[in-house]
């Protein structure tokens, strides 16, 4: 095969057995907005290697005579989740709101775990901020929003609050996003969609309010696309439908809590659970309150649950 008919480009969509391609920019021509995607099918090699080409993947590809394309080549991944299946993600936004639905923060470290264990930086964004503002939060959303500040940015997280209704803090999170390859997730029902059109005017993505009206249980994203959204990509998904620590080891979970990776070092034994040793540095912190217990709690809680499910299979 000759090389000049080999072209470089990103997989953006995927569906029905059909990779949506959009080829790189040219040299010196930063501007992908508005080019074509060119519709692939993969290599029937994958297929025997057993390699699914991911949305986010760089490929290689080439053009067939009817103006399509076929993915000859996946070039390497810095980074691959499994759910929702994408590639090349650099960043995980966890958007959380407050108030309706009530902050789950348990769910919120859960998704913590998974970020962190994927080796993805993750960033924290608050949203509905416009309802505190009209003095529609309650005591407890308060409380809430203010332990996720105090907790989360201690540890080292970035925290930012939005409102996508009245265009509040958009501006900031936009530029944090840019440059970046960014997964969205967190509860459903907490404005992911209304964020990204508050970013983006006219990107219209369906909201809840829509689906809800279509009929209960129905996600708003189906498939997975990456969407560009001014000099940087989202990949709009299904989210992280089952949390279920499948892919995790019970010895990495204390790993994926980040205050404790830093302190295991000093605990007296080498594979601590940090549950009940003694000279553990990590129940330590828990007691003198530099490890927040709610952050141990739900550790706890996780390798309960995971123990639990080993011994069922």
């Amino acid at each position: 095969m000759s090389s000049n008919n080999e072209l470089k480009g990103r997989i953006v969509k995927a569906l029905s057995g059909y990779y949506y391609v959009l080829p790189d920019a040219d040299a010196g021509d930063s501007e992908n907005e508005g080019q074509a995607t060119v519709q692939c099918r993969a290599r029937g090699v994958f297929k025997k290697r057993g390699i699914t080409p991911l949305v986010g993947d760089d490929v290689v590809y080439s053009l067939t005579e009817n103006g399509e394309g076929t993915v000859e080549q996946i070039l390497p991944r810095s980074s691959e989740l499994i759910r929702p299946p994408v590639a090349n993600i650099d960043l995980a936004i966890l958007v959380f709101s407050v108030t309706e639905p009530t902050l789950n923060l348990q769910l919120l470290d859960k998704f913590l775990v998974h970020i962190e264990h994927s080796g993805i930086e993750a960033v924290l964004c608050l949203s509905k901020q416009d309802l505190e503002r009209d003095g529609e939060w309650t005591e407890e959303a308060s409380e809430a929003a203010a332990a996720v500040n105090r907790i989360y940015r201690a540890i080292g997280y970035e925290v930012y609050g939005t409102s996508s209704r009245r265009g509040e803090g958009i501006e900031s999170f936009h530029e944090r996003l840019k440059g970046h390859t960014a997964v969205f997730a967190g509860q459903s029902g907490v404005g992911k969609s209304s964020l990204l059109n508050a970013i983006v005017p006219g990107l219209t993505l369906e909201t809840n309010e829509i689906s809800n009206r279509l009929g209960r249980g129905k996600h708003t994203t189906r498939h997975v696309e990456l969407i560009e959204i001014g000099g940087a990509y989202v990949a709009d998904t299904p989210g992280f439908s089952q949390l279920d620590f499948a892919e995790l080891g019970i010895e990495d979970l204390g790993y994926c809590f980040r205050e404790m990776r830093e302190l295991s070092p000093d605990c007296k034994f080498r594979a601590c659970t940090h549950v009940h040793e003694p000279g553990c540095a990590v129940l330590k912190a828990v007691e003198d309150g530099s490890i927040a217990s709610s952050r141990h709690q739900h550790y706890v809680a996780f390798l309960t649950e995971m123990k639990e499910k080993k011994r069922r299979y």
